[in-house]
């Protein structure tokens, strides 16, 4: 089996739409408050578009758990035990990871029609999966179980408490189910991270830059953060729980923030362009 599968030949049926995340991001209808929502609204029953919003969000979770397997089954694959820095050990958390991002998967569908939503409904980005094929298997680990599993542990709480809120048992319950495992996700980054760069500064400096650039890119223009604009909460209690210290937590704010008002100038811009 070949390695470093590259993400343009995933395997995906004729339902799946493969978009660029940053088109979307760039997009100056992505925060618009389509179906009636302010832009950047948190996301709870009162809003407007709150249905249309949970059901994309749930689709995303959905085709991000994919890409979770499929990174951390590479993860077992790509690297020879012992002579590039992947040990037997880390392997065998990851595939441990492939066993939960295969339930999560299966549990994700059936949340997907419990909610009203078809595979395919919304597109694909395979940008969780492009963090997963960098070649250094330190940076792969900050890239996906430090910065998209910690997004996910944001997001999941988010649907739990939407569950909770709409007063949607099977909701709440199952997020509530993945969220543990999303923290067990992140914890095993945030040890691996400490134990692989030990004795190399620089290279544990190299991998939490590479954890910054990739936290940037999936904040979305604001999406996840602490404030009343963000759809998705920052969940610091399990961010705790999975290794991260306040000083982290807090910057990862800040560079939500930071994305927000960026995202906000370039649609001002692309507004005064007509």
């Amino acid at each position: 089996m070949r390695k470093a599968f590259p993400p343009e030949d995933l395997a995906r049926d004729s339902r799946f739409a493969r978009v660029d995340r940053m088109d979307q991001i760039a997009d100056p209808r992505a925060a618009s408050g389509q179906g009636g929502g302010r832009p950047n609204q948190r996301l709870t029953p009162d809003r407007a578009d709150s249905a249309d919003a949970a059901r994309s969000l749930m689709h995303g979770i959905f085709v991000g758990e994919i890409q979770a397997l499929e990174g951390a089954g590479r993860t077992c694959w790509d690297f020879e035990t012992g002579t590039d820095g992947a040990p037997f050990a880390l392997k065998l958390d990851m595939a441990r990871q492939c066993w939960d991002e295969a339930r999560h998967c299966e549990i994700s569908v059936k949340l997907s029609e419990h909610m009203g939503t078809e595979i395919g409904e919304f597109g694909e980005s395979a940008f969780l999966y492009q963090a997963a094929c960098n070649p250094d298997p330190v940076l792969r680990l900050t890239g996906v179980n430090r910065a998209l599993e910690g997004l996910a542990i944001d997001v999941f709480n988010t649907m739990k408490e939407f569950g909770s809120i709409s007063a949607d048992p099977v909701l709440e319950f199952c997020e509530d189910w993945m969220l543990a495992d999303e923290v067990t996700h992140v914890k095993m980054g945030s040890d691996w991270l400490r134990k692989l760069t030990e004795d190399d500064p620089e290279r544990r400096a190299n991998a939490l830059e590479f954890q910054r650039v990739v936290d940037k890119l999936f904040s979305f223009g604001g999406f996840r953060g602490e404030d009343d604009e963000s759809p998705v909460i920052l969940a610091r209690r399990f961010r705790e729980l999975a290794g991260f210290g306040t000083d982290e937590i807090d910057e990862i704010a800040a560079i939500s923030a930071e994305a927000r008002d960026e995202a906000k100038a370039h649609r001002a811009s692309l507004a005064a362009q007509g």
